[in-house]
């Protein structure tokens, strides 16, 4: 019997069960599956947070929402095999032909895949670092842990001969989200056809955030200098927003759908941001940003391809520590309100042609 094969599936299962930029990020791979197989229902399996985005990437049909135990952080899960025998049971139904997991560098694709196997998807395909015996049918070296998360994606996908279809990010605005956006910045007080700017001070997680105060006192610069500031973020990111709202122009805080913030930021003249969703949005839609990048993560990993941008980081020796919360005092951040202004100023004035190539260069480096 000849090996199962990517080639003619009609059904396939993209999987990556992560975070709103994650599945953003995952964008050049999906387009790149849908030229290969163009007749293809190609469904991704995705995390509640990653559905979010969903909208905005037009090569997907379908999606499956489910929560895998193995990709709880916290360890906060409850013990229910029912769930994920439910999630088998689902993906049996589906009766797909291939199924491609997609991991970051520090994640298995062991249990997802036998998630698959149980499901009875033939052909089976994940990047590797250790062995797993037949649970994958095809098995692919990993890529280096400091690549870029959009080249890792590709790279299990041009490994086993499907062609890339670009390398940057791109995500369709549906037309009810940019009317949407429209009515959300007029009532924030923004005038979405003049320039403005958006701050995003929240993250996933603490590591990740720049001092509310700073951002705080960043916004009240930008004002300073005639540019009106909207704040984003979701309502459980309220206590670090806070300080920032209060002196913004004003807020979209919980608010907006993943699809408006996407609208919004595709109006913004900058965003401000930390490492987080907002950057993979802007870069999506060539707007440009300040990213305050803190030494969680190499940058090499989630850096701007294709958006104007300036990635703001103090060097430290602990860096990348990959931790949810810093144990020190934030020193990768230790970056002054005038300081990231300035910065800001810088991008908003360059010219077109001169920004769309700029370099990624962490200040104190």
């Amino acid at each position: 019997m000849a090996p199962p094969t990517w080639q003619g599936a009609e059904r396939v299962l993209a999987v990556r069960l992560d975070n709103i930029g994650d599945v953003l990020m995952l964008g050049p791979a999906l387009r790149s599956l849908r030229a290969a197989l163009p007749a293809a229902e190609l469904t991704a399996l995705v995390s509640p947070a990653g559905s979010q985005a969903a909208p905005l990437l037009p090569w997907i049909d379908d999606v499956i929402v489910h929560r895998a135990v193995w990709q709880d952080a916290s360890g906060a899960m409850p013990l229910d095999p029912a769930a994920e025998l439910e999630l088998v049971d689902e993906l049996r139904r589906r009766q797909f032909d291939a199924a491609f997991v997609f991991t970051s560098f520090s994640q298995s694709p062991w249990p997802p895949a036998y998630t698959c196997y149980l499901a009875g998807i033939p052909f089976r395909a994940g990047q590797v670092k250790d062995f797993g015996g037949s649970v994958l049918t095809s098995s692919v070296p990993a890529a280096p842990d400091a690549g870029h998360q959009v080249d890792r994606n590709l790279h299990l996908l041009e490994a086993l001969g499907v062609a890339a279809v670009g390398r940057e990010l791109e995500v369709v605005l549906p037309g009810p989200a940019v009317r949407s956006a429209d009515v959300l910045l007029a009532g924030a007080g923004i005038d979405p056809e003049r320039p403005f700017v958006v701050a995003a001070p929240g993250a996933s997680c603490t590591a990740r955030q720049y001092d509310p105060a700073r951002f705080a006192a960043l916004v009240s610069r930008l004002r300073a200098d005639g540019l009106p500031v909207v704040v984003v973020g979701s309502q459980r990111e309220g206590d670090v927003i806070g300080r920032v709202q209060a002196v913004a122009t004003g807020s979209l805080v919980g608010r907006t759908t993943v699809s408006e913030l996407a609208a919004v930021i595709a109006r913004a003249a900058l965003v401000v941001c930390n490492n987080s969703g907002p950057l993979h949005l802007a870069d999506a839609l060539r707007r440009p940003v300040v990213v305050l990048y803190s030494g969680t993560d190499h940058e090499s990993q989630w850096w701007p391809r294709a958006s104007p941008h300036r990635l703001l980081r103090r060097v430290t020796t602990c860096s990348p520590c990959f931790a949810f919360e810093c144990p020190y005092d934030h020193e990768c951040l230790d970056i002054g309100a005038e300081e990231v202004a300035a910065r800001c100023l810088e991008v908003l004035e360059w010219p077109r042609e001169e920004v769309s190539t700029a370099p990624c260069v962490p200040c104190g480096s």
